[in-house]
């Protein structure tokens, strides 16, 4: 992906903030645990926040939560939803908080957009020391045939590499923390994953895909076929055809501590 297909890929969302808050998933609550696990504390940053899917997480853990998003319609929703919260406008390259003043930055979904190079040495500045940086990612489980199905219908631009358990671990998780020991001064990075579901409709189900950013950016036409394929799909199977069920999914994490 070039320079200019990544920016227009992360901002996006935007457009499509009223059906991300409705149709994006939440996330693992063990997931959710074992990246704050180590955290010195309970002051919590969601960074990249989008309209607070992981935000709301948060706060069931019973943790102080702080979200920042770049995207004024993604927050606009956050807000909505979570007015309780302290909800910022800022991104992962320039955090508007003091240093030392979180125990973790947590990212659900969103931490592949950051520029690490630069949203490195920010959250290294946020973070306490001894601090955990995780990021979250929601996976389809397409060791279930109709999953696999659905991926090879919707193919990359609705489900992609990073949206299923396989290539997630081996080849594109691990590029999205600063490298152990270097300027940021974060350790040796550490992956699990947790079982996790989410009850769809076939016509939810497609919604949902709607709003992944290679869907987003496609030309109307191209972007209704494909729709209309996993639609199609959808209809065609026993498992997904008659009303609701259980979309099987795995939430994967990755985490590693400040120095």
């Amino acid at each position: 992906m070039t320079d200019d297909d990544h920016l227009r890929h992360r901002s996006s969302f935007g457009a499509a903030a009223g059906a991300y808050a409705a149709h994006r998933p939440d996330y693992a609550p063990a997931a959710v645990r074992w990246a704050l696990q180590p955290a010195p504390g309970r002051r919590v940053l969601d960074l990249g926040a989008g309209t607070g899917k992981l935000t709301g997480c948060l706060l069931a853990a019973g943790v102080e939560v702080v979200a920042v998003e770049p995207d004024p319609a993604m927050l606009a929703e956050l807000r909505r939803e979570l007015p309780q919260v302290r909800a910022l406008t800022g991104c992962a390259e320039s955090i508007p908080l003091p240093d030392g003043s979180v125990d973790a930055v947590l990212s659900g979904n969103a931490m592949h957009w950051f520029e690490m190079d630069a949203a490195g040495t920010e959250i290294a500045r946020v973070l306490a020391p001894g601090g955990v940086l995780a990021g979250l990612w929601n996976l389809f489980d397409d060791s279930v045939a109709w999953v696999a199905g659905l991926a090879e219908v919707g193919g990359s631009a609705a489900i992609g590499p990073r949206d299923v358990p396989a290539s997630w671990r081996t080849g594109t998780a691990r590029m999205h923390l600063p490298p152990a020991g270097g300027p940021a001064r974060f350790g040796a990075a550490e992956q699990a994953e947790f079982p996790h579901g989410q009850r769809r409709t076939a016509e939810s189900l497609v919604a949902t895909l709607g709003t992944k950013a290679g869907v987003l950016v496609m030309p109307e036409h191209e972007r209704e076929s494909l729709l209309a394929r996993a639609r199609d799909f959808l209809a065609g199977r026993p498992e997904t055809a008659g009303g609701e069920f259980v979309l099987p999914m795995l939430t994967g994490v990755l985490r590693a501590r400040r120095l």
